[in-house]
């Protein structure tokens, strides 16, 4: 099957990068549904196309005559956002579709002077959207298609009520659409709920790594792992790295040592700055900087062409975010790696992580890294007499009362 049998205008199929030239699988069962009007519960892999599948459909149903916003993509992350414009500005452009992005981070007055331009397709997180609506700057009376890209992070408590406000300002009767790599049983009928007699379509099954995804797990002291990456990326020679942490301050304090080790090393992570975020991730695509360190809260929004590898300094307390980090690599098919380094205070958070996705994940030994640190059921107690000087401490009021015998 080609593009050109799934029913697509030649002015979208003239749109398409020139190395596309069969769709895949998410692909071949969203556009033909979606171009049907009906609405629909996506499933696929990330990296396997679901921008272009809601995308390419969306492009041909809007009226370019109509200068009002018809359709509104709304996703998790700025990085997202830019991502799902880039992707669909070419086919756009193409069509004579005017596409813009409305994200927190950036200036809001500069984002209103587009908004002067009409657009009629909105690429936009929930926050700043919901703050031009209240500020009453912007209208979504004309909205007849809504698509929730990453739509379980999407349902979530962080997102929801934004959500549902956002549901207040949008006619009732339009086509609404929900793409996402992972769905808990816990959202799935929240997710239903905001659709009219859908189609369920699965690219893959929900919560899947892809096949070409070759992971690694290594049990490994939790004061290793720093030293652990460093003599990886010593012993091969990655052109790209992308590491994940929890934290912002693991991400910089991880950043400080690999640069010290001679690494050429950037983190990204939510308290930068809009505009550094952009240039950061630029000049990772470029290879001007070997390894990007990033925190999960652009575990949804990076997108490599044929990034290497991905490596997990810890594991995320939530298992649906490995399946986005992992899937950052191995995207279009493409062969990739996926390292995670594991401390025993991380084995519940394994556990999970095979439970939702159904594989076993063994974990192996990293050479020159033994492990010497114990399960926390096996960790000594500390002793008795500790916890009473503890509280004898705690119990003395003036400095005076901590000094010795001998400085009295």
């Amino acid at each position: 099957m080609t593009f050109t049998d799934l029913n697509l205008y030649p002015a979208i199929l003239a749109g398409l990068p020139s190395q596309l030239h069969t769709p895949t699988r998410i692909q071949k069962l969203a556009i033909p549904v979606i171009l049907a009007q009906r609405d629909l519960l996506a499933l696929a892999q990330t990296g396997s196309g679901k921008t272009l599948a809601f995308g390419l459909p969306l492009l041909q149903q809007i009226n370019v005559n109509a200068p009002n916003i018809q359709a509104v993509v709304l996703v998790p992350t700025r990085e997202l956002a830019i991502q799902v414009n880039g992707a669909l500005q070419q086919v756009a452009t193409e069509v004579g579709v005017r596409i813009q992005t409305i994200c927190g981070g950036a200036d809001q007055s500069q984002q209103l002077t587009d908004l002067e331009r009409q657009p009629q397709l909105l690429v936009a997180t929930p926050g700043r959207l919901l703050d031009l609506l209240t500020q009453q700057l912007i209208g979504l009376d004309a909205i007849r298609h809504l698509v929730l890209d990453e739509a379980d992070r999407l349902l979530d408590m962080g997102f929801w009520p934004d959500i549902e406000r956002l549901l207040t300002y949008m006619p009732a009767e339009r086509q609404t659409l929900l793409f996402s790599a992972t769905l808990p049983a816990a959202l799935e009928s929240l997710a239903m709920d905001l659709l009219q007699n859908p189609l369920r379509k699965e690219a893959h099954a929900a919560n899947s790594i892809a096949e070409e995804i070759e992971e690694h797990l290594y049990l490994i002291n939790k004061g290793s792992k720093a030293q652990a990456i460093i003599a990886l990326l010593k012993q091969h020679s990655w052109p790209q790295v992308l590491v994940f942490t929890s934290t912002r301050d693991l991400a910089d304090a991880l950043c400080k040592k690999l640069r010290k080790a001679g690494v050429a090393v950037a983190s990204l992570h939510g308290e930068k700055d809009q505009t550094i975020r952009e240039q950061t991730l630029d000049d990772f695509k470029a290879r001007n900087i070997q390894v990007l360190v990033a925190t999960d809260l652009l575990a949804r929004g990076i997108h490599v062409e044929a990034l290497p590898v991905v490596i997990n300094m810890d594991l995320p307390s939530s298992a649906p975010v490995y399946v986005h980090r992992v899937g950052r690599t191995a995207r279009a098919g493409r062969d990739g790696i996926a390292i995670s380094l594991v401390c025993h205070s991380e084995i519940y958070s394994l556990t999970a992580i095979r439970d939702l996705t159904g594989r076993t994940l063994p974990l192996l030994e990293l050479t020159s890294f033994p492990v010497t640190d114990k399960p926390a059921s096996e960790e000594r107690k500390r002793p008795v007499r500790d916890k009473q000087a503890n509280r004898r401490s705690s119990s003395k009021r003036s400095i005076k009362q901590f000094k010795g015998k001998e400085a009295r």
